[in-house]
């Protein structure tokens, strides 16, 4: 048997199984901190300190009766759920949580990335029609506008940083970062890229897609029992694998802070298990910090309108990227000119 592909295949299912248990601890985080933010207990009556809450969630929908509108197109409504957690699920396959380690490494990694997290807002939309609902048709059709706004300037932020790496390659882009992390040669570029996450994530304050107070539920309102669960699942996948993007394009993936220092004063660290081990920590140190900053902003900023979601996105993002790219291509050439 190829050892390779059992390798991949154990590796595969230990980060599947890695992502549903950091969706149960997202779960769990962001009920403990909103609750912390508006000086309230959290979630304290299921396990010590609330801690078994996330999986009373997985039972209650496990037990609730699947119910399905009369008048849906039954297959679309039951294939949207399935679809947004497959594709939740398939972007982590070429993330590199350390050096060497990484499911799939290909040379247009960047790219899959990019295609991925496009789909899926055919699940959100397809959920949207298949209801026969016009609340979760709306927040469908809110939900298709707002990616095409917004993935176009999340992907010139990701060509700026392809631009300075000279590869489509994430393997690639965070070795190139072993000098200096991109978020300080590329700021705009980390920060339209961040916010327009926050856009594609469907987080807070751009939850439009399932607004409660206009929509019901927005594209779920008609599903219950575990369909539902996929959804909420997919949403804290993604929430969690945007925060990996995040950090390996602009903040040295699982490179540690000031690595080429400490090889230089240990230099016997240098290929051992043990950095590998160092790498995963500081990838998960900074994942985590984003992770907390996507609950952060949940709890401090208001949800845009329709109309300013739009103007964000057209009239100030849009314009800041293309600018931002023109200006890391010039000081790319220039650099290459010089040195």
């Amino acid at each position: 048997m190829d050892l390779g592909l059992l390798w991949t295949a154990i590796f595969g299912f230990l980060v599947i199984n890695g992502m549903l248990t950091a969706a149960a601890l997202l779960v769990y985080a962001e009920r403990r901190v909103s609750g912390f933010m508006q000086n309230r207990p959290g979630p304290n009556r299921v396990g010590p300190a609330g801690l078994l809450t996330p999986f009373a969630d997985v039972a209650k929908f496990l037990f609730k009766e699947d119910v399905v509108p009369a008048a849906s197109a039954r297959f679309i409504h039951s294939l949207a759920p399935i679809m947004m957690v497959v594709i939740a699920m398939t972007v982590p396959a070429v993330i590199p949580f350390a050096r060497g380690v990484v499911i799939a490494d290909i040379s247009v990694s960047v790219l899959v990335v990019l295609a991925l997290t496009s789909i899926s807002v055919y699940g959100i939309t397809l959920a949207g029609w298949s209801s026969n609902n016009k609340y979760s048709l709306l927040g469908g059709l809110r939900s298709a506008a707002q990616m095409i706004s917004y993935e176009l300037s999340m992907g010139l932020a990701v060509v700026s940083v392809v631009v300075m790496a000279g590869s489509l390659s994430l393997v690639e882009i965070v070795e190139a970062q072993n000098t200096a992390w991109y978020v300080f040669l590329n700021p705009l570029g980390a920060l339209i890229f961040i916010i327009t996450a926050f856009a594609e994530t469907n987080r807070a304050p751009f939850d439009l897609p399932e607004a409660e107070q206009e929509l019901v539920g927005g594209y779920h309102t008609e599903y219950s029992g575990m369909k539902f669960g996929m959804f909420f699942l997919a949403e804290y996948v993604n929430w969690f694998v945007a925060s990996f993007i995040i950090v390996t394009l602009f903040f040295g993936g699982y490179l540690l802070p000031f690595e080429e220092t400490i090889l230089s004063l240990v230099p016997a660290l240098e290929g051992t298990v043990l950095l590998g081990i160092l790498q995963f920590a500081s990838l998960m140190a900074k994942v985590a910090f984003f992770a907390f900053l996507f609950i952060w902003v949940r709890w401090t900023l208001p949800r845009f309108k329709y109309d300013q979601l739009m103007t964000i996105g057209w009239k100030y993002l849009l314009p800041l990227a293309i600018i931002n790219v023109l200006i890391i291509a010039i000081g790319v050439v220039a650099a290459h000119a010089l040195f």
